[in-house]
């Protein structure tokens, strides 16, 4: 059975694997936006938008609120540092990788000269 982390990074990952979803998170990231303000620079219905939303929101990526008849949403940053911090822990290995192959092309040009 996955651990509770995993299947928040699932959801993360899977949420953000979708364009509109992305543009949604980077509109969100100025700040809150009713539904209707963010349906405006997209090509489909606001319902689609809203199932979008669903998503994000199931991701913990956005926090959705009713304010007077208008639904309103704003980023959550949180599960995005989740994903930062689980990709940090690659940083060092690939660094050094490419720091050995940088040391390895260094001395094949040496030898050629």
């Amino acid at each position: 059975m996955p651990q509770v982390e995993e299947v928040r990074l699932d959801r993360v990952f899977n949420a953000l694997s979708n364009p509109v979803r992305r543009q949604i998170v980077h509109r969100l990231k100025a700040g809150e936006a009713s539904v209707s303000e963010i349906v405006v620079p997209f090509s489909i219905s606001q319902p689609a938008i809203s199932r979008h939303l669903r998503v994000l929101e199931d991701a913990g990526l956005i926090v959705r609120s009713k304010c007077a008849q208008k639904t309103m949403c704003k980023m959550s940053p949180r599960p995005l540092k989740e994903v930062s911090d689980w990709v940090d822990n690659f940083r060092e290995y690939w660094e050094t990788k490419l720091e050995r192959l940088d040391t390895y092309l260094a001395q094949i040009e040496q030898e050629t000269k």
